[in-house]
């Protein structure tokens, strides 16, 4: 039996972030992560950074930042944590990109190339001394002063990995960075027919080490009561995600496709109950993971084991006990 390194959502308020990632620690948590919500995304791990646990950004938003922006941000938190740091971005969706971080959005696949490279030859030259001359599409850095050079990171460079869900993008991430995140809205057969396709063509030949960190939306319950609300909270947030065109191909592999315009037009009309209750019993599990802490951590080994060996667990819109995290936690490293 292959066992899983797991790593959940840091939800806690921010000043008692540090002593919620000691907390998940104590019950087996691998690694936390955070996205970019109401709150930053980096201050809640540089206050969790000395707890033991390995960090991630899950995911910081890449285009509306400089590439030297985030390889700072990525360079401290590794050396904080004692090497413990990932950095993990994402494009976002042109909406968000323009009318809510006021940025520039064009060809989000190239654009996300770029600002990877560009992240990884500003942590090259910091770690071995390379002269930094980095001339993209998008970016450009060619200028390194000794006194804006922080020197080799005694943990190494951190990892830098791309946040993925379309075909170009998971095969650009395969290609170019240190590791992919499944995004959570997927299903078995999307990621089996589509994701792990996708990864193989952008691997190629390859053997330059690359990891697959799979995220899974977990309805959890010891209950019926516990399980059913559950249930109901992952609902609202499915039907979120369903409503963006960009992640349609995943219902669409299902035969839910029309389901993603109907959402989308709800959306618009501010009627959120009404979306939550067109996801049926049937899309909950397929687009989640739902059960006892025991079975859903039997559903993550089915659907991921074999190709993933990392999960990031979300528990979305509901209480879950640290009891029942550990439960998950131990049938998934055992």
């Amino acid at each position: 039996m292959v066992s899983l390194s797991v790593d959940v959502w840091l939800s806690a308020p921010l000043a008692e972030s540090a002593a919620r990632a000691k907390q998940l620690l104590e019950l087996g948590v691998d690694g936390v992560f955070t996205f970019e919500g109401a709150h930053d995304v980096f201050m809640p791990l540089t206050l969790a950074a000395g707890s033991g646990v390995d960090i991630m950004t899950n995911v910081a938003m890449a285009f509306p930042r400089s590439p030297m922006h985030l390889a700072h941000a990525a360079w401290d938190l590794q050396a904080l944590s004692g090497g413990r740091f990932r950095l993990g971005l994402g494009s976002q969706i042109r909406t968000h990109i323009e009318r809510r971080y006021g940025s520039a959005w064009s060809e989000p696949v190239e654009r996300m190339r770029d600002t990877v490279l560009a992240v990884q030859a500003i942590l090259r030259a910091w770690q071995h001394g390379d002269r930094l001359d980095y001339r993209g599409r998008f970016w450009r850095h060619t200028l390194m002063p000794p006194q804006f050079d922080p020197g080799p990171n005694p943990h190494g460079a951190p990892p830098v990995l791309v946040g993925a869900l379309g075909p170009r993008m998971t095969a650009m991430a395969a290609e170019v960075a240190d590791g992919l995140l499944v995004m959570p809205f997927n299903t078995e057969r999307h990621f089996r027919e589509r994701t792990l396709a996708a990864v193989a063509k952008g691997r190629g030949d390859s053997t330059r080490p690359f990891e697959v960190i799979v995220e899974a939306i977990v309805a959890m319950g010891d209950s019926e009561r516990e399980l059913f609300e559950a249930r109901r909270a992952v609902r609202n947030l499915l039907a979120f995600y369903g409503s963006t065109p960009a992640y349609r191909p995943v219902l669409e592999v299902e035969g839910w496709a029309d389901l993603q315009p109907e959402l989308n037009l709800l959306s618009k009309q501010g009627r959120w109950r009404e979306m939550a209750g067109l996801i049926d019993d049937p899309m909950v599990d397929a687009l989640t993971v739902s059960g006892t802490p025991a079975e859903c951590a039997a559903l993550i080994r089915r659907r991921f084991g074999d190709s993933a060996a990392r999960v990031c667990c979300y528990f979305p819109g509901y209480q879950v006990s640290d009891a029942a995290i550990a439960e998950l936690v131990a049938a998934l490293h055992s």
